[in-house]
């Protein structure tokens, strides 16, 4: 018999023993909990030394919204302390990006469309209220192992509409982002990185007022009025940050 794994991530005690207990019974799942999203993380981590990787995150979407958390916990024993500081979507990107194997099924209490929304561009395989059925749960939990990508019927039409305007937004935004020069670009990559005029202007060796004037053209491009409102619209429009560690700048022969 293949066995599920499954890594049960919420910091409200009683609701992640019941769960976890609900689906230990089942006769192929393995089930194990953690209170925090850094307390999942470390479980996922210590699970790949063992060699015995998890196949699915079950992820409260309030995660760290409430005060208590749960031990980090196996089903036959106890694991590390816990530890704050992932929220539950935070968490499904930072799973997406260090464990892509492992699906994450989102689970929320009250139906949402632009969390859940946010919640499948971050990576999630589903969305699933708290109160369903077990038998519900565990068909969407076998589900998204076969590539799946599971929503409540009533939030299909508010997620695809909130899916396409964000779609929408980031076209607008890479719009945007393609009538900079080649340097304004960089000048961009270098904000978003959290650079100040003085930073940008000694890696791209150029003078503090080069720079201010570069960034002037790059804030009137974009159509904003702020350096923050310049990195938010970046970031939509895939804006990777400039590298700050181990990255060597080369004089450019472009005139500035």
């Amino acid at each position: 018999m293949v066995r599920i794994r499954v890594l049960v991530v919420d910091d409200h005690r009683i609701f992640a023993e019941s769960l976890a207990a609900a689906l230990a019974a089942e006769p192929d799942v393995d089930v194990s909990a953690a209170g925090s999203g850094t307390a999942a993380l470390r479980c996922l981590e210590r699970a790949v030394a063992e060699g015995r990787r998890f196949d699915v995150l079950l992820v409260d979407a309030d995660l760290g919204a409430s005060a208590g958390s749960v031990p980090a916990q196996r089903a036959s024993g106890s694991g590390p302390p816990p530890s704050s500081g992932t929220d539950g979507i935070a968490l499904v990107a930072g799973v997406r990006g260090s464990h892509p194997a492992v699906r994450t099924i989102v689970l929320a209490e009250r139906d949402d469309p632009r969390r859940a929304a946010v919640a499948l561009q971050a990576g999630a395989s589903g969305w699933v209220a708290k109160d369903c059925s077990l038998s519900r749960l565990l068909a969407v939990i076998r589900g998204v192992l076969r590539e799946e990508t599971h929503l409540p019927p009533a939030l299909l039409t508010g997620v695809l509409r909130e899916l396409t305007a964000a779609r929408k937004h980031r076209s607008d935004s890479e719009r945007l982002v393609e009538s900079l020069t080649p340097r304004e670009h960089e000048v961009l990559r270098c904000m978003v990185a959290g650079l100040g005029r003085k930073d940008v202007a000694a890696r791209l060796f150029l003078s503090p007022h080069t720079v201010r004037t570069h960034m002037q053209n790059v804030l009137g491009k974009l159509g904003v009025h702020s350096t923050l409102a310049a990195v938010a619209l970046a970031r939509r429009a895939g804006v990777r940050p400039a590298e700050l560690a181990g990255d060597v700048v080369e004089r450019s022969g472009q005139l500035a």
